[in-house]
């Protein structure tokens, strides 16, 4: 029997049109969500730093901001390779872990995207080594952090022992000196200069589609077609008002090569595995001794 195909999180319908309603649509939707980042922050700066509610809004402006970035990346795919990739880019789009690490990746310095993929990959592990010889076992600290902050639950350590979880806020704003986190400046940055209207995403995708990020493509190569972007979304006239040069510094400095081609799930972690990598943690700090 055919699930009924009506109703929300129905990014993957984006695969179903052609290329040039898929960057219409992509368009239309943008400053929808950056609208969406910017309230959530807006709201969060209105209560106390570190409240916990603070915290989750704070948290849902930067997934947000994360969702335009994955467009984004879309957007730069080479056309005729989008088919095979939008599935990876759309579950992305609606995994929480993905987005987070997504926002991180914000202004990460990698020599080449094989580089930054192994970067992503220590951050999308289910569970992870914490202590000075790695002695205790840890879930993944960015979605424990999220469900934490967001959920009463029964939490269950090494011992056994079920404990139960109050919600708790983080104790400090994501705020860079009172003003945004970085991904909701990138994609604000990128509406200033024209990214997100109709000409500028067709402009984003007629340069970056030039090049395909999928192993030794490098910053250099993302700063040489930004900066071809730039001079066109300009010749085009398409920054507004509000545009300055910071908005093009930032973009230039800090916004991720495209990462389409990357994988951003949850690694399972098999309790064998890290337990024995645990052991070996501790016999390199401690054998020996005693």
């Amino acid at each position: 029997m055919a699930d009924i195909p009506f109703g929300n999180r129905r990014a993957d319908i984006l695969n179903q049109m052609p290329q040039r309603d898929r960057l219409a649509f992509i368009a239309e939707g943008l400053p929808i969500i950056a609208a969406s980042a910017r309230n959530f922050w807006d709201a969060g700066r209105k209560l106390e730093n570190g409240l916990r509610e603070q915290s989750l809004l704070e948290g849902f402006a930067v997934e947000e901001a994360a969702k335009a970035l994955i467009l984004m990346d879309l957007v730069r795919c080479p056309a005729k390779h989008i088919a095979r990739r939008v599935k990876r880019v759309v579950n992305t789009f609606y995994d929480h872990l993905g987005r987070m690490i997504y926002a991180d990746a914000q202004g990460w310095k990698v020599s080449d995207v094989t580089e930054l993929q192994g970067y992503i990959d220590q951050e999308r592990q289910g569970h992870y080594l914490e202590g000075y010889a790695g002695e205790y076992i840890m879930p993944n600290w960015k979605l424990y952090s999220r469900e934490s902050t967001m959920y009463a639950d029964i939490e269950v350590h090494e011992d056994g022992k079920p404990i139960w979880l109050a919600p708790r806020g983080s104790g400090m704003s994501q705020a860079i000196f009172g003003g945004p986190p970085l991904p909701l400046l990138l994609v604000e940055a990128m509406s200033a200069l024209g990214m997100f209207t109709p000409k500028g995403v067709k402009i984003v995708h007629q340069v970056w589609q030039t090049l395909d990020f999928i192993d030794t493509q490098h910053f250099d190569d993302h700063r040489r077609l930004f900066r071809e972007a730039l001079d066109k979304l300009v010749a085009a006239n398409l920054p507004g008002e509000d545009a300055t040069d910071d908005h093009a510094r930032q973009l230039n400095s800090h916004w991720q090569m495209p990462m389409y081609n990357l994988e951003f799930s949850r690694l399972r972690v098999e309790l064998e595995d890290i337990k024995a990598e645990r052991d070996a943690a501790l016999w390199h700090e401690i054998g020996g001794y005693g």
